[in-house]
């Protein structure tokens, strides 16, 4: 069953839901990646790993990531990040994550970033255009110029490039086929509704998001 939205599920932002979606969407992602670029190269689910400290005791957060290497070498050649709380908060972890963008900005690394969070500070620069979502494809032989994609809530998801190494062309993959089938299978329909996005759609969106709510929701 895909997701009933014609784009972003704002239901999955919703902290409690958030990470589980994450890891699926990622998985979702890498199954519809490999199989264009393999045997040349591999795709392999990653994770940050964020220590908070809640007293009395140490709470540790496992973020994924996809890498994407030469088959061969296994050099890295693309990261693609899905931003999350963590690294959208103001903090040490947003600092830990800036400081791994800007460590890939510097290298021959390719960078995806795509964040499909409402909430908090957006990584993107601000003379790009204003939305709830977007996309940031960053080829290494392009910067300091990158590609961006606006998302608006009611947008579908976009197909976006995954750059490979020259000559190479970049894979393809549709964002919204990768929602959709991290939708398909968890049971999100009979648990995601029972809350509200986060943070609070305006009074317009609201209305409209609760028009995808399966019924009885």
């Amino acid at each position: 069953m895909p997701s009933p939205f014609p784009g972003m599920n704002p239901y999955f932002e919703q902290e409690v839901h958030w990470l589980d979606f994450h890891s699926e969407f990622l998985s979702a992602l890498r199954r519809l990646l490999a199989p264009q670029v393999a045997p040349k190269y591999i795709v392999q689910l990653e994770a940050h790993i964020y220590i908070h400290d809640v007293l009395p005791e140490q709470d540790v957060e496992k973020v994924p990531f996809l890498e994407l290497s030469d088959r061969q070498g296994r050099e890295l050649v693309t990261a693609i990040e899905l931003l999350s709380p963590s690294n959208k908060r103001s903090g040490e972890h947003r600092e830990q994550y800036l400081a791994k963008r800007r460590g890939l900005f510097r290298s021959p690394v390719h960078l995806v970033e795509i964040d499909l969070l409402r909430g908090w500070t957006p990584m993107h620069q601000e003379s790009w255009p204003e939305c709830d979502y977007s996309v940031m494809v960053s080829r290494a032989e392009k910067r300091p110029d990158a590609d961006f994609w606006p998302i608006r809530l009611r947008d579908r998801l976009p197909v976006i490039p995954i750059p490979l190494r020259p000559p190479d062309a970049a894979a393809q993959v549709d964002l919204q086929e990768a929602l959709d089938r991290a939708y398909d299978g968890p049971g999100y329909e009979h648990f995601i509704y029972r809350g509200e996005p986060e943070p609070n759609l305006p009074a317009n969106d609201a209305a409209w998001a609760r028009l995808f709510v399966p019924a009885g929701e």
